[in-house]
């Protein structure tokens, strides 16, 4: 099929700010065999109505009510009601550029099914972007460009949600919008991964990313840091962890306090390393602080760390290769 029908899924609540010129980036795509599938959370300010004004322009927009509550039944809906061959994720509060979805599928349709398109992003906002977002757009990009994401995936999550792209087969083979898991984004990036869905790489600026201080991922509980520890922690036991191997947590602040305490509550074993010399010797939840030279004793250990400080992790790279650790097979850093 040379230009198969794209289903472009929208989860909207309370954008009415900002909805018109999100549409309006899509009816200039360059691309026109899609469909929009908007999906109200129970709006109450006027989103709704700017959908239905757009769907009266344009038959390809489709305005839907959230048979349930939140982005994930939103997404539900959307996918149930979507007809297209390829599909993708579009936040109501950002901008497409115009040849966004031209790009995405024909990386698809160039490499075939088992593949996820993705493209480079770009945040901006009224304010102007802090020094962490800038980063971690800047980050993401830089695996975007190489196509490897996974490389870093424990760290954050390296697929931008409202940049992706792949064929309805492979979603359905990852779960698509099924699991009740938040951060919602970063569960299906791991799910992805876990069905070895290939990135395809891409230095092309795709999506420009709205920040302001009421996005969702600013106020929702749900994406609080210890749902992001508990993803990880989740997916590295299912996925990546051998439990021939030792196991080895390096740091004891409060991601390290917080992977612990996950791994005491499934009652896995570890070693808890750290160079804190006021922690080293000392007893946490019922574990004694180790030096990290322990490591050395060990045979064959696979470590989670932890440590955030990034002259550390550099430190903590280079010892472990001095014992030829690979990183996402013998270590994976989790920040």
């Amino acid at each position: 099929m040379e230009n198969p029908l794209v289903s472009i899924l929208i989860p909207f609540k309370n954008t009415a700010v900002f909805l018109e010129e999100c549409i309006e980036s899509i009816l200039n795509q360059t691309y026109v065999n899609w469909e929009v599938l908007a999906v109200d959370d129970h709006s109450v300010d006027e989103s709704l109505q700017i959908v239905k004004r757009f769907a009266k322009r344009d038959s390809r927009i489709q305005p839907l009510h959230n048979s349930g509550m939140g982005i994930i039944n939103a997404l539900r809906t959307a996918y149930s009601t979507s007809k297209g061959q390829l599909i993708t994720r579009m936040d109501s509060d950002d901008i497409m550029t115009p040849n966004k979805i031209e790009v995405l599928a024909n990386a698809l349709l160039s490499h075939g099914k088992g593949y996820l398109a993705l493209g480079q992003v770009k945040y901006f906002s009224a304010r102007g972007i802090s020094n962490g977002y800038e980063r971690y757009q800047d980050w993401l990009n830089l695996l975007t460009q190489s196509g490897s994401n996974y490389s870093e995936i424990y760290k954050e999550c390296v697929i931008p949600s409202p940049c992706w792209m792949t064929y309805r087969s492979d979603l359905d083979s990852c779960g698509a919008f099924v699991p009740d898991r938040y951060p919602e984004d970063y569960d299906l990036t791991f799910r992805f991964y876990e069905q070895g869905l290939q990135c395809i790489s891409c230095d092309e600026l795709l999506h420009m990313w709205r920040d302001y201080d009421t996005r969702t991922s600013r106020t929702s509980v749900h994406y609080a840091q210890n749902y992001f520890l508990d993803i990880k922690l989740h997916y590295f036991l299912k996925l990546d962890h051998d439990t021939n191997r030792p196991l080895v947590v390096w740091g004891a602040g409060k991601k390290g306090k917080t992977i612990a305490k996950g791994l005491l509550e499934r009652q896995i074993d570890f070693h808890w390393l750290c160079d804190n010399p006021n922690k080293i010797g000392k007893s946490i939840y019922g574990n004694t602080m180790l030096h990290y030279s322990f490591l050395e004793q060990l045979p064959n250990p696979q470590s989670i760390v932890t440590v955030a400080n990034e002259e550390d992790q550099l430190l903590i790279r280079k010892y472990l290769g001095m014992y030829k650790h690979l990183s996402m097979q013998d270590y994976f850093f989790f920040c």
